[in-house]
């Protein structure tokens, strides 16, 4: 309790913290209703690549959770702002076409591209894909990745992230990634500038140790820790030290009352 003294703010993560799936995790209506009363600011990121920005907003109005779009922050959507800060104007993704509509201000190309975009491709993500994308890379281009995780859990359990594909182009062009998405400093930066608080005074909440907990904590933020979504016990004997580890979203608003007290 005492770790989240004084905290105006937090930056939450989705999947795996507050849904998985399709099914909204018990306790998180509620909590979040209570949060809301308290009129404490919330910004909610995310890795997910798979789905545009106006996509992940339905789902959370069809599972009646109430956030706005402006209140979300995916990884296609920062890292389309960190990219025309870095004046990159053609890119070549590695992400499913509706995705790339929220690269606003980046051109696709195949050829001539000053950046390499990894993300998440699903079903559509082939051989000869991965290759272009390796030649890009060969001839110079810049590389990045929206994300690294290892994995993610699904409606029907684990599955295969993002971040072996990163690790494969990475391997066999000996180039590492820039990353843009968590747990990557800019990432948080984006979303912290947003709510206009100190970090030290901003909590990131979510399920992924790495992403959510040492990324927010690496941007100066308070790590929550929640035992959900892809949480397993013996994390909790890594080299990372969450600051507060609690059982879901739904304590989190007793917590902060009892710390604000």
């Amino acid at each position: 309790m005492e770790a989240l003294r004084g905290i105006r703010g937090l930056v939450v993560d989705l999947e795996g913290t507050l849904y998985v799936g399709d099914e909204v995790l018990p306790g998180v209506k509620d909590a979040l209703s209570a949060l809301r009363m308290t009129k404490l600011p919330m910004r909610f990121l995310t890795n997910t690549t798979s789905k545009p920005l106006h996509a992940i907003v339905q789902k959370l109005e069809k599972s009646g959770l109430e956030i706005t779009a402006e209140e979300i922050f995916t990884a296609p959507k920062v890292a389309a702002e960190i990219l025309r800060k870095r004046e990159v104007k053609r890119a070549y993704f590695l992400l499913k076409e509706a995705v790339i509509e929220d690269m606003t201000g980046i051109e696709a190309v195949d050829r001539g591209a000053q950046a390499v975009v990894v993300g998440d491709l699903g079903e559509a993500l082939s051989v000869a894909r991965l290759d272009q994308a390796f030649r890009l890379l060969l001839e110079g281009a810049e590389f990045y990745a929206l994300a690294e995780n290892r994995m993610y859990r699904g409606a029907d359990g684990m599955h295969l992230d993002v971040g072996a594909f990163v690790r494969a182009l990475e391997f066999s062009t000996r180039r590492k990634a820039t990353l843009l998405g968590k747990p990557a400093r800019a990432f948080f930066e984006v979303a912290i500038a947003s709510l206009d608080i100190p970090p030290n005074e901003i909590a990131s909440v979510g399920d992924d140790l790495e992403g959510d907990v040492a990324g927010g904590q690496g941007a100066g933020l308070k790590g929550v820790l929640v035992r959900t979504g892809k949480f397993r016990e013996d994390e909790l004997a890594s080299d990372i030290r969450p600051d507060v580890v609690i059982d879901s979203f739904a304590d989190l608003p007793a917590l902060i009352a009892g710390a604000s007290c």
